[in-house]
């Protein structure tokens, strides 16, 4: 899909505000909206993914306030983009809090922003709950009080790639991962998963941000294995599928599984070269429940098309937020950071929790292939199983010190 074009304020500011130098705001007023920066990334290859995390933002705080909002009051989304790296989205949360008025912080934050802003909150006096990482340290050594995560870890992904992996009965895999902290973070959960299956992994490579030629490394995959992972994401995910379309790499395998790759909103720009591919999918539109339902019909008559994953965590996000407000009364931020710790909540995934040991949201992940749309003019995924959050999510970490 063609991304749309940047908005800078959702939920009824004017758009181009935040690129403005802000006065300092006071967040004591209880009786204006309940502001949520929002960050997104307008550089490299994740700039891909802005559009749509803001078009996740509107549509979130919209379907709040269609539902009353909280403590009579509505939502706001604030968006504030940044260049991409830590630094930036230090600067960049500093700014929503500060000049924004922001108590409470979500957005487009991979592993490496999450765990350089996490420790920067208590000072901030904000709250983070992140829909975008999936680092595991942010739930074990790094996890910090004011920093809460509704997304799937790496290592729930490779709980749910377990089972398949001992089905596919392939004993001999490759992997190509990126060159920063998730990507050596998973490859190493999933070369202990392969191994504890008794199997081994052959090759395990590591590609830099920003990949433009895949050639050196597919010649290096095509050495023979079982099977392959690929765990690479936005633009570097569709430079590979389409590279290694033209080399027929996937052909030479029993299994390519994906992590992070070949997502829903990328089909379209991959086509047939991911045909086949099983990827770890922690939402599909078609999931069971009433609420879910309602959310899919909210979602089509704002944009024509269907919600994808990080457009049901970003909701989640906003729905565990109210729900902690409601619970706390306030929109304190010691008050909603107690709230939040141990939450039980309706969400369009059902009732889930939000676990108060590490601050991780205990709920479902699922596996699903890509195959033909029926009328064979496209792509989309089939879910091939789905499993509850209590039977993939490990126990708490005793690093974590909350």
């Amino acid at each position: 899909m063609t991304p749309v074009s940047r908005r800078t304020l959702l939920g009824g500011a004017a758009a181009g505000a935040l690129s403005m130098a802000l006065p300092m705001v006071s967040r004591a007023d209880d009786s204006g909206t309940i502001k949520v920066g929002v960050l997104t990334i307008d550089s490299g290859p994740f700039a891909l993914y802005a559009s749509l995390v803001e078009d996740s933002a509107k549509v979130g705080v919209d379907y709040l306030n269609a539902h009353g909002g909280a403590l009579g009051r509505k939502f706001e989304a604030v968006i504030q983009a940044h260049s991409g790296t830590p630094a930036s989205a230090i600067a960049a949360a500093t700014k929503l809090v500060q000049q924004g008025g922001c108590s409470f912080i979500t957005g487009q934050t991979p592993t490496s922003h999450s765990l350089a802003i996490a420790p920067k909150l208590d000072s901030l006096n904000a709250i983070m709950i992140d829909m975008y990482s999936q680092g595991d340290d942010l739930m074990t050594k790094a996890c910090q009080p004011n920093f809460f995560r509704v997304t799937t870890p790496d290592s729930v992904y490779a709980a749910m790639l377990r089972a398949f992996v001992k089905k596919s009965g392939a004993k001999t895999w490759n992997l190509i991962s990126p060159d920063y902290a998730v990507g050596h973070t998973f490859a190493a959960r999933f070369t202990e998963m392969v191994q504890a299956e008794g199997g081994t992994v052959q090759e395990s490579l590591f590609a830099p941000q920003g990949t433009t030629d895949f050639g050196s490394y597919i010649t290096q995959l095509s050495k023979p294995a079982d099977a392959l992972m690929v765990t690479l994401y936005m633009a570097d995910g569709n430079s590979f599928a389409k590279q290694q379309k033209q080399f027929g790499l996937f052909d030479k395998y029993k299994t390519v599984l994906g992590n992070g790759f070949a997502t829903e909103f990328q089909l379209s720009a991959q086509g047939d070269s991911v045909l086949g591919v099983l990827n770890g999918l922690s939402y599909h539109y078609d999931m069971p429940g009433e609420d879910n339902a309602a959310f899919v019909k909210a979602y089509e008559t704002a944009y024509k098309r269907k919600p994808i994953y990080t457009d049901a965590d970003m909701m989640v996000a906003l729905e565990m937020l109210r729900a902690a407000i409601v619970k706390a009364k306030s929109t304190d931020v010691p008050a909603v950071r107690a709230a939040l710790a141990g939450l039980k909540a309706p969400t369009i995934y059902g009732t889930v929790e939000m676990r108060a040991a590490d601050h991780t949201l205990i709920r479902q992940h699922g596996v699903a292939q890509v195959v033909k749309t029926e009328d064979g003019k496209g792509t989309t995924f089939v879910m091939r199983d789905i499993e509850p959050g209590s039977a993939l999510f490990p126990p708490p970490s005793a690093e974590c010190k909350l």
